[in-house]
């Protein structure tokens, strides 16, 4: 806040002094919002949840670049902090160890992820790990990943730190406070009640870590968090390790194929595994400090250890450290913490407004994620992009507290798997199907998973189409979750038409006299057309970035279909939407048929009685009618750069407009096509997804979609924030790969004379241009025709710089 702003400071009620909420504390008072209170139910400062107990890893790099952020922030804090002049964070580095080909591939995709999020890294041999950590036994180890910078994060100390600096600037912190009820009123937070008194406050964060849902309930909220025990072991003093004066010199270790950790304690080795079965605990059973005492717990997070579950890995052990044979356990605990459905954390304002989530959240990410909570409270938005943590990303179908369970324990067994960026969960499958499945099932669909949908990839009724296809051999990670069969529906797609289910997209109806008045405040583009026009439009944040994009469609002159990206797109509508104004979800009644193809028309229009000629029904344009005997929504455009239609009906007619143009479509050579020619086919147009190719962290312009603002359109959000940006100092840009049989996937580094300079956002094999796409954020000074080099596995694959779009720049397949 600015020495000008008159404006009270807000209260605000933080619930949990764990590292969390006493990084929270210091984020906001360090903001100018310096009436915090901090309230914790057990004693300070060691209040007894996973804070306490945390042994304090923490390794950076992650496929998220989020999550890496966070980690790396979290770093340059408690590098800089002390407590009784020791410091907050002890820099040993990292090395994540790999023993078989599986993971040592693995560890070479870490480090391009490192090399993409800006973290040093290098992939080195084994003599290079017994030099850092002795105790190895060089014969079993292939190579590992060693991250100089990484290391111990003191978290008590860390605690001590922070809540001393916001105490200077008029917060407090007051233990022995349990909390019993959240007070509300009109919609809004006004206060907390403990069992030693009531907090008035403006905005209250839940930052209780796994006693996040007991808080939640109390609000009203869902918390989709399972805490779960994980199994911590010290052993006694170790000969390799005698005489330490210091807690630890060797880099924390991971031995991520048997779901183990290390790190020292002076002579003492701790030990983390996950290699044991999910031991699910109930966060409303979970005691509180006085009641943990009585039953001789150490704290509320610290459960008996359990020697059973806790033998195999013992062996393993051993077999990688060779000192431990004659070692022996000298304690252990199993220590409780949060997972989530997806294993990110859970960040955000809910639906009680004023009421705040940060929780699920590892020591390894604490101060990035308070810097990024308090930023988004007190400006509005974090200054890093989120919408993997937000709290609404998850669907109506993924909140039961069953499904929270069964992911909470997946996610505990997989925390140390290779894991595909396409691999779908296991269970439960499945969950949403479109009213298209049975006849998916029956053409031998390859499903794919994301949001709770069963999602379509490729048909293996359609493999007699790729017998004669030439295609390039592809390595083993990228053939994974891939099949020929998607480039020969990408070529049917190009050559005749093909039937896409697009029911997973959200689709939002925005209704009421003031719905255009209010939906052309909140976008970019002009939607004041008449009925029947669909504009692409942008959703914008305060700053410029972009929060989303829709499609609007304009279907009466109050009425409007939307379609949106994520429950986040529902979740801003609503906050916003004047009285009399109607914003409600109705993908789940509804579904969706793209039909595409040169032969697009010739398929739909013996089934209508309407016009369906480019000059009656032009592009982007919406129409009420009817195909066969179903009453559709019928809207020309096209995600994939053909002729053609997204058709939309109830979920009851689904079935019976799928039938209806599969049979009107044989005698056209029609496919049904999945996911994975779709994605092909929007990338060879240049495309955008949001979430994956551009966020809120970008503008419009450097997102290449600067044709959807229009700047003399008055008083749209995000404005005036457009008009003072300078030029882009960097560029969604599109590559081609040199080699015609080279396939990288995303989130790879690109190198430019030997410097990383930018991340692949999304890739996939290109089958008309007979090269693989890639899209990547690069400085906008790269002109077309530039050489650059996409790091995959550790190997640097030549690419250019490219014109877009790639394919039909003139659009003449599409307006025909």
């Amino acid at each position: 806040m600015s020495a000008q702003d008159t404006r009270p400071v807000p209260r605000v009620v933080v619930i949990g002094a764990g590292i969390v909420g006493c990084s929270l504390a210091d984020e906001l008072t360090a903001r100018g919002w310096t009436d915090v209170t901090v309230l914790e139910q057990g004693p300070l400062p060691t209040p007894g949840g996973s804070t306490s107990h945390a042994p304090g890893l923490v390794f950076r790099t992650s496929p998220s670049r989020t999550l890496t952020a966070f980690a790396r922030y979290t770093v340059e804090k408690f590098t800089s902090l002390e407590a009784d002049g020791v410091p907050c964070f002890q820099q040993v580095g990292g090395l994540e160890l790999a023993t078989t080909p599986e993971r040592l591939a693995d560890l070479h995709r870490r480090a391009g992820h490192a090399a993409a999020w800006g973290v040093t890294g290098e992939v080195v041999g084994p003599a290079r790990c017994k030099e850092l950590w002795p105790l190895l036994d060089e014969a079993v180890v292939l190579g590992g990943f060693h991250t100089p910078h990484d290391g111990l994060a003191r978290a008590g100390l860390a605690c001590r730190a922070q809540a001393e600096r916001a105490t200077a600037r008029g917060a407090r912190f007051l233990d022995r406070h349990t909390v019993t009820g959240i007070e509300r009123r009109d919609g809004r937070v006004t206060g907390v009640v403990t069992d030693r008194g009531t907090f008035p406050a403006d905005h209250v964060v839940s930052a209780a870590g796994f006693w996040g849902p007991v808080i939640g309930r109390m609000a009203g909220v869902d918390v989709p968090l399972q805490p779960l025990a994980h199994q911590y072991a010290r052993t006694g003093p170790l000969p390799g390790l005698s005489g330490a004066t210091a807690e630890a010199t060797k880099p924390i270790l991971r031995f991520q194929d048997r779901d183990l950790y290390f790190r020292e304690h002076h002579d003492r080795l701790g030990i983390g595994s996950y290699a044991h079965r999910p031991l699910p605990v109930d966060p409303f059973a979970v005691p509180g400090w006085e009641e943990a005492r009585a039953r001789n717990m150490d704290m509320p997070s610290s459960y008996p250890f359990t020697p059973e579950d806790w033998a195999p890995s013992w062996e393993d052990c051993r077999r990688l450290m060779p000192a431990l044979r004659g070692a022996e356990i000298e304690s252990g605990f199993n220590g409780v913490f949060s997972f989530t459905p997806d294993g990110m954390p859970v960040l955000g304002e809910s639906r009680l407004r004023g009421f705040w989530l940060a929780e699920a959240v590892w020591v390894t990410h604490s101060a990035g994620v308070a810097k990024a909570v308090a930023e988004w409270m007190v400006y509005g938005r974090p200054a890093v992009d989120v919408h993997e943590c937000d709290l609404t990303r998850f669907e109506e179908a993924q909140r039961s507290p069953a499904y929270i369970r069964e992911r909470g324990a997946q996610q505990f067994v997989e925390v140390y798997d290779v894991v595909h960026p396409l691999q779908p969960i296991d269970r439960p499958r499945p969950l949403r199907v479109s009213p298209f499945h049975a006849r998916q099932r029956e053409l031998g669909a390859y499903f794919l998973e994301g949001g709770g949908w069963e999602r379509p990839h490729w048909y293996e009724a359609n493999a007699g189409l790729a017998e004669d296809l030439r295609l390039p051999a592809r390595d083993a990670w990228s053939a994974r979750h891939w099949s020929p069969v998607a480039a020969a529906e990408a070529l049917a797609t190009r050559e005749r038409v093909a039937l896409y289910d697009m029911t997973p997209l959200r689709r939002l109806e925005v209704t009421g006299p003031g719905a255009l008045d209010f939906l052309d405040r909140m976008t970019t583009n002009n939607l004041r057309r008449k009925p029947g026009a669909v504009t692409y439009t942008l959703l914008l944040d305060e700053t410029g970035g972009i929060r989303s994009d829709l499609t609007v469609a304009r279907l009466a002159p109050d009425r409007f279909q939307i379609g949106a990206n994520s429950p986040a797109d529902l979740d801003h509508l609503l906050r916003h939407a004047p009285a009399g104004v109607h914003v409600r979800d109705i993908t789940a009644g509804t579904c969706c048929v793209g039909v595409w193809g040169p032969l697009a028309r010739d398929l739909v229009q013996p089934l209508t009685a309407d016009d369906f000629s480019h000059e009656a029904f032009g592009y982007f344009r919406a129409r009420e009618t009817y195909v066969g005997h179903v009453p559709v929504t019928a809207l020309r455009l096209s995600y994939v750069g053909e002729l053609g239609w997204e058709l939309y009906t109830t979920a009851d007619l689904g079935l019976r407009l799928w039938d209806t143009l599969w049979e009107a479509g044989r005698d056209l050579g029609a496919v049904a096509a999945g996911r994975s020619a779709f994605n092909s086919l929007r990338l060879e147009k240049g495309y955008r997804a949001w979430g994956v190719d551009m966020t809120d962290e970008h503008d419009p312009y450097e997102a290449g979609v600067g044709f959807a603002v229009r700047r003399d359109k008055a008083g749209f959000v995000g404005k005036a924030a457009l008009e003072r940006r300078g030029d882009p100092v960097r560029r969604l840009t599109p590559l081609l790969l040199d080699d015609p049989a080279a396939v990288v996937l995303g989130k790879e580094p690109v190198h430019v004379d030997g410097t990383p300079v930018g991340y692949v956002t999304s890739a996939a094999y290109g089958y008309t241009l007979g090269r693989c796409v890639a899209y990547a954020w690069l400085p906008a000074g790269l002109a077309a025709g530039t050489g650059v080099h996409v790091e995959y596995f550790g190997e640097k694959v030549p690419a250019t710089v490219a014109d877009e779009p790639l394919f039909d720049p003139r659009m003449t397949r599409i307006r025909r």
